[in-house]
């Protein structure tokens, strides 16, 4: 059986009702991962005989008549920052590779395998998640499946590829900045940052702890809901994780967005991105028949108070690292926890002070607009290798600037997903929707909405 073009919830159907077992579709994705990966080096670690005992078993309980849950049977693959039992997490460093093997599982992990999920493998990320490019002087580049000459974003970007490449129908990534949207555009697939504290990071190596959230990447927006479904809950292993009921959003995606108003973010959301990401934008108001402009307060300092807080966050996990074996950094991680050692601690304080100001501001736009729609990257995936780019004819560096637009909006939290702008002959591009916190559904109601419209206008 052919089921490359199956998302995940099509897949698990498929195997519950015993046309095809879990057990060949795990032989099936495993096969073309080792065929794949030396090319696409999207996983640092194969799990090859856990993740077909797990189907045995799987096949077995349906053998049974048991209920084995919503995603029966589905592989999937995970960043590797996230513990996997008897796994060392690697966190993209060359360090970590002498810390003794995980204990127990990701949180995230469990979660999804008590829903019927297969765990085959760790993905290839920027070292420490410090990074937009997946360019890692450790474990190697993992290219753009689209175009193996270009990067495939950061810091997510095993995560991104593996998906956009089917070598798995989801997987997990986590997002400080922008390391879930930024590759999840630039590779062409749907990537969701929830609300902050929304889903627990426990069992995750973390790199900024106010602003690290995780979240996934699926080919279709039913699958993303039924992950983040599964995903939600209380959890006393992470302290931000929120104890508010579970959001579901499943059953919920096909009631319309009649009901919603849907804005365009402007000024700084408009300015420094190549014409083709504003093009991207326009598609998505189009299909949803909006004009309406809103003006987010002061984007271009939230970017930098972001900065501030993740450098200073970040470097202080890896102080002691850097003062005693800098040498075994990847050089583009050291050198940017280095400044960030050398923030005064007054800009800390002020950044945090701007950032309680900035929610507020924004809190404010969202008692008029349920979603906003703005560009997730200002280009498409750069050249491998490349340091710098041209963005309205200035020269500025590619591994800051590639989450110009999608820093101020993780700064406080705000759950947005990036949804894939596909046209033949041309590299992918991501539209952020963005909604107030705790509001996914509303953001996976409009994705849900323009993915029916736009394939049918394929169709066509």
């Amino acid at each position: 059986m052919n089921i490359d073009s199956l998302d995940a919830i099509a897949l698990s159907e498929k195997i519950k009702n015993k046309e095809i077992t879990a057990t060949e579709v795990i032989h099936q994705f495993i096969n073309k991962i080792e065929q794949q990966n030396s090319t696409l080096n999207c996983f640092t670690t194969i799990l090859k005989k856990q993740s077909l005992e797990q189907a045995h078993k799987i096949d077995h309980e349906i053998e049974k008549g048991n209920n084995t849950g919503i995603l029966t049977g589905v592989p999937f693959a995970v960043k590797n920052l996230f513990d996997i039992e008897g796994i060392t997490t690697l966190a993209g460093s060359k360090i970590n590779q002498e810390n003794a093997a995980a204990k127990e599982d990701a949180t995230a992990i469990k979660k999804l395998k008590a829903a019927g999920t297969i765990l085959v493998g760790a993905l290839n990320m920027d070292e420490y998640a410090y990074g937009f490019v997946t360019e890692n002087s450790h474990y190697g580049a993992t290219p753009n499946p689209h175009d193996l000459s270009k990067i495939s974003g950061g810091s997510s970007g095993g995560s991104a590829a593996a998906v956009a490449a089917n070598l798995v129908p989801f997987s997990l990534g986590s997002d400080t900045n922008g390391s879930i949207r930024v590759p999840a555009a630039l590779c062409g697939v749907l990537g969701l940052k929830p609300t902050y504290g929304r889903l627990s990071r426990a069992g995750t190596v973390l790199f900024s702890n106010s602003l690290d959230h995780i979240g996934g990447f699926t080919r279709s927006v039913r699958d993303m809901a039924a992950i983040f479904d599964i995903l939600q809950g209380e959890d006393k292993k992470d302290p931000v994780c929120t104890s508010l009921p579970p959001q579901l959003c499943f059953d919920q995606l096909n009631n319309g967005i009649d009901n919603l108003t849907i804005a365009i973010a402007g000024d700084y959301f408009q300015e420094g991105a190549e014409p083709e990401a504003l093009k991207a934008v326009e598609t998505v108001t189009k299909v949803l028949n909006i004009n309406k402009i809103i003006t987010i307060p002061e984007a271009h300092r939230a970017r930098a108070a972001a900065y501030i807080i993740t450098a200073c966050e970040g470097s202080n996990f890896h102080l002691k690292n850097l003062r005693s074996r800098p040498q075994d950094f990847d050089p583009a991680t050291r050198d940017r926890f280095l400044a960030g050692a050398f923030i005064p601690n007054t800009w800390y304080i002020q950044a945090q002070r701007f950032r309680r100001w900035y929610r507020d501001q924004v809190k404010e736009i969202f008692q008029k607009v349920d979603v906003i729609i703005a560009p997730t990257t200002p280009c498409v995936a750069t050249p491998l290798g490349q340091d710098k780019m041209i963005i309205n004819g200035e020269e500025i560096l590619i591994r800051p600037n590639l989450g110009r637009f999608t820093q101020p909006l993780s700064f406080i939290g705000l759950p947005v997903l990036s949804f894939p702008i596909l046209k033949s002959n041309q590299l992918p591009l991501g539209v952020q929707l963005i909604a107030a916190p705790y509001q996914e559904l509303k953001i996976l109601q409009v994705a849900a909405f323009l993915e029916e419209t736009l394939n049918k206008t394929k169709a066509t």
